[in-house]
């Protein structure tokens, strides 16, 4: 093993490691690009090394850009990548109440700690776990999609009927375009532009990052509380905060490293089972999902244990455990490794150099995290609003169309983005809804797969609730559905039922009757899309309608639900938040003609002439012409960068258009 160590610790792998941890970093903290993005585009520089130095940099740029999505996840309130949707629940209310600094350590402390555990299961239990992740089948992959979305009770005790209506509308929502089962088109309206569905990470973008924008322009306080002093890295404080945290932090990192091998289970499903169970566990004030860290150690330990853990069947039986995976193994291909069960007899200087490799750039990920991070904290806390706003508008729309190419994506971006606000300040969180989307496919075909066995079988119910492991998480999925509201109950029980439920517990007196009408209104919105799904199934074959018109008529009794609710309590949850309302239409219309003009003017000029609008939107005080020239010039030299960096580097085919 020592010499598989000395391999690894070559001047031009440890190098590598560096480099390739720091550009995956720098990508994954782009709303955009993904994990799978940073490997897929920088795979082509490794057609020249040898093996092991291909593989060790290929983990490098995967472990950072894992780590890279925290930044924008606690800083914008928009996970970078997908497997960050967690770190957004409680990065950003630290980073708004001046402790964003403090988040973005621990969430590099965490990231160590998981992607080391990872490392550690794929150096010493790969084959036995490479055999257990073989025990799971379709009904196991459908319950544990169930499992992630218990996490719904934690994120809607507001309005919980709310929450599972909005988790609902994200699964229909990822049933658009082709059903992956059958083969069949659904729900696209004769659109060929939704045939492809929609993408998952351009909704992410659009869902979380446009709200934010609309919101930063309209109001005239600082998007986030800057500290009174220097601070550095804090990183006794943070260190001290992860080991209050250790018990969360080992079981998630194991819960990480279990999930990544499971074919195609990937970062976000780990960091949402992950962040399930350290809410239901921790007792700890401020409450998950307001601030407490624990939320950001259990997501950043367990998606970063997903890098480990998804090379253990990569490597020991050939099949891709994430995306990015799935990129490696055919990059492996090409060097000509042959990946099976015989790769660690047969290919062990391969194997073993690279799993050195890997506990290189993880621990290098420490440094090279808390210096970007930093760079990343004082950038974004003392930059301008009217600076910020059309630069993160910018990056949103860029870092969409990379995805696919695709200008449409950018549109499908923006329209969910007004989406997600309309359907916030109705009392729908958009968390609810990105659980929905993430999980809707992966839920959809264990579901249907399940559903045809058991048709074949003789007993449907028997193949959902026969199983062992089946009913191990179903247990915990219904431990973490009822935990938000055991204190509840146990009052209720107490005091003889006098005390309502919690859903609505911030709506202490009834509410008006416009308020009731708008209540009505956004609960029959949702009801409407539900029996257009419903019509919509009536046109598919059994296999391509079974699942959305089970969601669909679930979410239809859940409004009518929520709608006797508001009716008989006359509680209503809503978003009353003052701000412009000009300048809240200004940001979607600014960001549209932007978007519009992109393949006439090119994406630089397109994107300057969106900037300008944003810039006047989102200015509240009084600036010289003197400061307007110099934010001018320093957005539009933003933009420019940006956009010769996805063209030149990235390999990006951005329109020219008649300019840029």
């Amino acid at each position: 093993m020592l010499d598989y160590l000395f391999a690894a610790l070559t001047p031009l792998n440890i190098l590598l490691a560096f480099a390739g941890v720091a550009a995956g970093t720098i990508i994954g903290s782009v709303p955009g690009l993904t994990a799978t993005m940073a490997v897929a585009v920088l795979v082509p520089i490794t057609f020249g090394m040898t093996p092991e130095s291909a593989l060790i940099l290929l983990g490098a740029i995967y472990t950072g850009a894992i780590y890279g999505g925290a930044y924008a996840a606690i800083l914008l309130n928009t996970p970078g990548t997908p497997s960050a949707i967690g770190t957004t629940f409680d990065g950003y209310p630290m980073a708004k109440r001046g402790d964003g600094d403090l988040a973005v350590t621990i969430a590099c402390l965490a990231s160590l700690v998981g992607g080391l555990i990872g490392a550690a299961a794929l150096l010493l239990l790969a084959p036995p776990l490479a055999t257990a992740a073989l025990a799971f089948g379709p009904v196991e992959y459908f319950w544990l999609a169930i499992f992630g979305l218990s996490l719904i009770a934690a994120l809607s005790t507001r309005d919980f009927l709310k929450g599972l209506i909005g988790a609902a509308f994200g699964i229909l929502i990822a049933m658009i375009g082709v059903s992956e089962i059958s083969g069949e088109v659904r729900f696209t309206f004769g659109s060929t532009t939704l045939l492809g569905g929609i993408e998952t990470v351009s909704a992410l973008i659009g869902l979380y990052c446009v709200p934010v924008l609309i919101e930063l322009a309209a109001r005239s306080e600082r998007h986030l509380q800057e500290p009174e002093a220097t601070r550095g890295f804090r990183l006794p404080e943070a260190f001290a905060t992860v080991m209050r945290q250790k018990v969360n932090l080992l079981r998630s990192s194991v819960i990480g490293t279990l999930v990544g091998a499971l074919p195609g289970a990937g970062g976000s499903i780990a960091g949402l089972v992950a962040y399930s169970e350290a809410r239901r566990s921790d007792r700890r004030q401020p409450p998950y999902g307001r601030g407490n860290p624990g939320g950001i150690v259990a997501t950043e330990s367990a998606n970063n244990a997903t890098v480990g853990g998804g090379f253990i069947p990569t490597l020991v039986l050939g099949i891709p455990g994430t995306p990015p995976d799935a990129v490696i193994l055919g990059a492996l291909l090409v060097q000509g490794v042959r990946t099976g069960p015989t790769l660690f007899n047969e290919g062990s200087s391969i194997v073993y150099t690279f799993i050195f490799g890997l506990f290189l750039a993880t621990l290098l990920m420490l440094p090279v995290g808390l210096l970007i991070g930093r760079f990343a904290y004082g950038s974004i806390v003392r930059a301008p609003k009217a600076g910020l706003v059309p630069v993160v508008a910018f990056m949103t729309i860029i870092g969409s169309f990379a995805i696919r190419n695709s200008l449409s994506d950018v549109g499908i971006m923006l329209v969910l983005g007004i989406v997600g606000w309309v359907a916030n300040r109705r009392g729908f969180a958009v968390s609810p809804i990105v659980l929905g989307l993430i999980l809707g496919r992966i839920a959809e075909e264990g579901f249907v797969q399940s559903w045809t066995i058991g048709e074949a079988m003789g007993s449907v119910s028997g193949q959902f609730f026969g199983r062992p492991l089946s009913m191990v998480i179903i247990a915990l999925t219904a431990m973490s559905f009822l935990y938000p509201f055991m204190p509840a109950l146990k009052r209720i029980l107490k005091r003889g039922g006098e005390e309502a439920m919690p859903e609505k517990s911030e709506a202490s007196d009834p509410a008006s009757r416009a308020a009731i009408l708008r209540d009505l209104a956004g609960i029959g919105t949702m009801a409407a899309v539900a029996i257009i799904a419903l019509w919509q199934c009536s046109t598919l074959n059994l296999e391509a309608a079974v699942f959305p018109r089970t969601i669909a008529t679930g979410m239809l009794v859940l409004c009518g639900l929520a709608a006797l609710e508001t009716i008989l309590t006359r509680r209503v949850v809503e978003d009353r938040s003052s701000g412009s309302l000009p300048r809240r239409a200004g940001v979607p219309l600014a960001m549209a003609a932007g978007i519009a003009l992109a393949p006439v003017l090119g994406f630089a000029a397109a994107g300057i002439v969106m900037a300008a609008g944003l810039m006047l939107c989102a200015e509240h005080d009084r600036r010289s012409a003197r400061g307007w020239v110099i934010l001018g010039i320093s957005t539009a030299a933003v933009i420019v960068i940006f956009t010769m960096g996805f063209r030149e580097a990235l390999m990006v085919p951005l329109p020219r258009g008649l300019l840029y």
